[in-house]
């Protein structure tokens, strides 16, 4: 059985930027050491990518604090833990969930049995919004979420987030 991480927007603007959290800064040491753990071909990342209309979005209009704009400081990844994606697969995506992450994913799946693990930010938002789309496309497959390696915007929301996982069959540890 083949095993992958995927690793949810791990970027300056989540982690210590514009959206970041000292739960999201803390979890930094703990996404590092998890990736070691695995041959970086089987590590996929997500990097949240907005341009620079983000305000005149749907999203900027319902979170209006600019991040993640394309090019810019808050869009790269967290430099420990870039240090340690080199030659994974790195995956932008404008919204929430990636509907490329999934078919990537999907692919594989119909190749060879897998069982995926996920960590990242935000709990309540991206990761969430990742792990249901891929229990919905591959609702065999087991899939994980390493709580220690995940922090949402709050305390409240990501431990609402690690429930509402459970409740749809994804393993949380």
């Amino acid at each position: 059985m083949r095993k992958i991480l995927i690793v949810i927007d791990m970027q300056k603007d989540f982690v210590d930027g514009a959206l970041g959290t000292p739960e999201a800064v803390s979890i930094v040491p703990n996404v590092v050491e998890k990736i070691k753990r695995y041959d970086i071909k089987d590590v996929f990342a997500t990097r949240d990518t907005h341009q620079p209309n983000y305000m005149e979005t749907q999203e900027g209009k319902n979170l209006p604090v600019v991040h993640c704009v394309e090019g810019t400081e808050g869009w790269e990844i967290n430099k420990a833990v870039a240090a340690v994606l080199e030659g994974a697969k790195i995956i932008n995506k404008p919204t929430f969930g990636s509907t490329v992450l999934v078919d990537e994913i999907l692919k594989l799946s119909k190749e060879e049995e897998l069982q995926i693990e996920m960590v990242g930010l935000c709990t309540d938002i991206c990761v969430v919004s990742n792990a249901l789309m891929l229990k919905a496309f591959m609702p065999e497959v087991e899939i994980s979420v390493d709580s220690s390696c995940c922090a949402g915007v709050t305390v409240e929301k990501h431990e609402a987030a690690l429930e509402t996982m459970r409740s749809c069959q994804i393993k949380v540890i």
